[in-house]
């Protein structure tokens, strides 16, 4: 029965869940502000050390963290300049991740240096570029979300799940799992109005209604201040979700005159950085903004109660994602039925972007 359940599965699309992140993208591994002048970072990305410094001149710069002489983490190595000097015999690299100096050595005849990563910092948060640097400048993201857009009041969305990547975009894009939050929202029914796709991009359109229970304190409260922004007399509803490979972003609009180039009411934007090298765990990095309703000062005092709100359903989505991920552990592959047309869309667009690992050819015996 296993077998055959198995092998209907398996004619639906390769195992996702074997497919990497693909390098040609910028990877979010910190926080601006976790980074001071003179200071450095360890991180890890996609199974590799990364090291973050910032230099002198406020440049943020990302070598590979292991000095080329006993690999040991440059990360807790000092900071001279624009240059990074290894803590145990001090060899010294450049932003380029030359070697530059080898203070018993002499410069004559300096070893190789180590590898360097593109690295820039956007909206507060700094990415690392793993893959050809000559695609570097053409695939940064110009802006995440509405993050800096005064007219919204934001928080930080960072949470380490132990799941591979492919789930987080299914469980954000799939708003038919609302049946998950029933203790925090009541029962929640979703309609999905309609899909959109295209090479490196799928959207899927719902809108809602509560179908049974009542809304907790924190849901209300957000309902409230999106009541705000809209028509009260007639309050549609509309969200759009959309994986633009390989970020996310979640967007709802209220009122008559829903989605278009109107500013939504709640903006949400995402990453999932892989962080091993099965990518069996990601960090999620992200921005939660919503517009500030037209009451001074009302958003800050209801802002407590949304954080609670936001944190109670973040935390029965990484529960229930890393049992996906135990499940998929204990059957070797991916034994995933969908039904659902949107997330067959997100699949196909995850591995047909993503990039097969090293697991994708392994018999699933041996894993």
């Amino acid at each position: 029965m296993a077998q055959d359940r198995h092998s209907l599965a398996a004619r639906d699309t390769p195992d996702l869940r074997k497919v990497d992140s693909h390098p040609d993208h910028w990877y979010p591994l910190a926080w601006s502000n976790e980074l001071a002048a003179g200071k450095t970072l360890g991180r890890r990305l996609m199974g590799e050390p990364v090291v973050l410094y910032r230099g002198a001149s406020g440049t943020v710069f990302a070598l590979e963290d292991r000095c080329a002489h006993r690999q040991v983490p440059l990360s807790v190595g000092v900071v001279d300049g624009d240059v990074l000097q290894c803590g145990y015999h001090g060899w010294a690299y450049d932003c380029s991740g030359k070697c530059v100096d080898v203070p018993y050595f002499g410069m004559d005849k300096l070893p190789n240096g180590v590898c360097a990563y593109p690295a820039r910092e956007i909206d507060g948060l700094i990415f690392v570029f793993p893959g050809d640097p000559a695609l570097a400048d053409q695939q940064a993201p110009a802006a995440l979300g509405s993050a800096t857009n005064r007219r919204y009041k934001t928080r930080k969305l960072n949470r380490e799940v132990a799941c591979h990547y492919t789930f987080m975009h299914e469980n954000l894009f799939d708003m038919n799992h609302q049946f998950l939050h029933r203790r925090n929202m009541g029962t929640i029914k979703a309609k999905c109005l309609d899909r959109r796709s295209g090479d490196d991009w799928c959207e899927v359109d719902y809108t809602f209604s509560r179908t049974e229970g009542r809304a907790s304190l924190g849901e209300t409260v957000i309902v409230d201040l999106v009541r705000a922004k809209g028509d009260k007399k007639d309050f549609g509803d509309l969200m759009t979700i959309r994986t633009q490979y390989p970020y996310q972003r979640l967007k709802v609009w209220v009122g008559r005159e829903l989605g278009g180039d109107r500013d939504p009411v709640l903006d949400v934007w995402l990453a999932y950085t892989p962080l091993d090298k099965e990518q069996r765990t990601n960090r999620t990095f992200g921005y939660l903004s919503v517009m500030k309703p037209p009451v001074p000062g009302l958003i800050h005092v209801a802002w407590p109660f949304v954080t609670w709100f936001t944190e109670r359903i973040f935390a029965e989505d990484k529960a229930i994602v890393e049992l996906e991920q135990a499940a998929h552990d204990a059957q070797g592959t991916d034994w995933n039925n969908e039904v659902f047309p949107a997330i067959r869309d997100l699949r196909e667009l995850l591995a047909r972007q993503g990039r097969p690992g090293e697991r994708a050819n392994r018999p699933a015996a041996a894993e």
